[in-house]
């Protein structure tokens, strides 16, 4: 563009800028909304003895034999771009993976590698979601998701669980119906193993959603990336097991949990084989595909990892325990042992604001919660703890925070 000389003859625009103004954005971007978890965990940047279980990651970094296979890739000169959808050796395992855990019967052609989960997440967004349609959600949940809706310029619905008396979560399956009858979403999105919940779906409650999400002819969205974190059996259940290869469904997972990858941002999804071409086209248009020796390190995860992921699962569990046996006694706690996941979301009787709860107990204890409003309408009266991490630094976590639980 060529602007005119300070001496232009040229009349002066009709409507003269406001002072201060700027160009208009997208509602959806504009209005979408901070994340109250990263709002407490900014408020406790830069203190000393901190002990941080708000996010959603564990203590341990990723293991040295699947940074070496990267490090070793990148050394090869590995840096240049990749298939959108991912290596297709990367494909090819995680499909044998599943094959292997959940007895079904994927291909390659079913696998597309994402740049982490939550990119997982928008291309669903991107592929299915049309300004003003519905999404369904089962709630509590991640606050990324209601986000990541909102962007793609939908309309968000809330299926709380029930929150049992005793502790812990159940899906009214009846009340879902009458949502998905009334609203006919475009999609249901379902975190099972939950976070922040813990809570699980078992097979059979899962073979009455698919129903329901044929029968309504809705897309099914299955956030399985706690797949692994069990305590009763040796994987969770998985819609993937159940659903026919016609069945509108996709599964989104992560290396970020299991084998301790969250910086690395690489996820995958699993899918119908005739949506690859269309997501394919999406990555091109976000990421154009991801890091060759990134990849590298989680084809050596998917391979080798299962020691390190028995190692993990262990870990939680102990350190599920330490929580339970730290704060079942007190009497203004309601607390259940969590079915999977590395989440405890447990209620304080007399607690309003959660956010304020969580801040006051950085600024008195030191440890970091994630407040239960950052987990919708459904999450007030409830805090999110993460327990994966060292049964040292759990137990340090209890005895600080019990004389305020009292």
């Amino acid at each position: 563009m060529t602007l005119p000389s300070p001496d232009s003859t040229a009349p002066p625009p009709e409507h003269p800028p406001a002072e201060g103004f700027s160009p208009p954005l997208r509602p959806e971007a504009e209005s979408i909304e901070g994340s109250l978890i990263q709002e407490v965990w900014e408020a406790g940047f830069g203190r000393e003895n901190l002990i941080g279980l708000w996010v959603g990651e564990g203590d341990l970094p990723t293991p040295g034999f699947i940074c070496e296979a990267a490090i070793a890739s990148l050394r090869a000169g590995n840096t240049y771009y990749t298939p959108k959808r991912g290596l297709p050796e990367l494909r090819e395992s995680l499909a044998v993976y599943h094959n292997r855990l959940l007895d079904t019967a994927l291909a390659p052609e079913n696998i597309t590698v994402t740049a982490s989960g939550m990119s997982s997440v928008m291309l669903c967004m991107q592929t299915l979601v049309r300004p003003g349609d519905r999404v369904a959600i089962i709630s509590p949940i991640w606050p990324n998701v209601v986000q990541a809706v909102k962007v793609a310029g939908g309309q968000p619905v809330e299926v709380g669980l029930d929150a049992k008396p005793e502790g812990g979560f159940a899906l009214n399956l009846q009340k879902l119906a009458r949502i998905l009858e009334n609203e006919r979403p475009r999609a249901l999105f379902i975190a099972t193993p939950g976070n922040p919940t813990g809570w699980m779906m078992e097979s059979e409650e899962m073979e009455e959603v698919l129903a329901l999400c044929r029968e309504y002819g809705i897309w099914l969205l299955a956030d399985e990336v706690y797949h692994r974190f069990t305590y009763d059996r040796p994987v969770a259940p998985s819609f993937l097991s159940l659903a026919q290869p016609d069945d509108a469904l996709i599964a989104i997972h992560s290396f970020s949990k299991a084998w301790a990858m969250t910086g690395w941002r690489i996820g995958w999804m699993v899918h119908p084989a005739g949506l690859g071409n269309i997501l394919g086209r999406l990555i091109e248009y976000s990421t154009s595909g991801g890091q060759t020796f990134l990849q590298a390190g989680a084809l050596t995860a998917i391979r080798e990892g299962e020691d390190f992921v028995a190692e993990m699962v262990e870990r939680c569990r102990e350190g599920s325990e330490i929580v339970y046996q730290g704060l079942s006694d007190l009497e203004r706690v309601r607390i259940a042992r969590p079915q999977a996941s590395f989440y405890n979301f447990f209620a304080i009787d007399g607690m309003r604001d959660s956010l304020a709860f969580c801040k006051e107990l950085l600024e008195e204890t030191g440890v970091g919660l994630a407040p239960g409003a950052a987990f919708g309408s459904t999450g007030e009266g409830f805090v999110r703890l993460c327990f994966a991490s060292s049964p040292a630094r759990l137990s340090e976590a209890m005895e600080r925070i019990r004389p305020l639980l009292k």
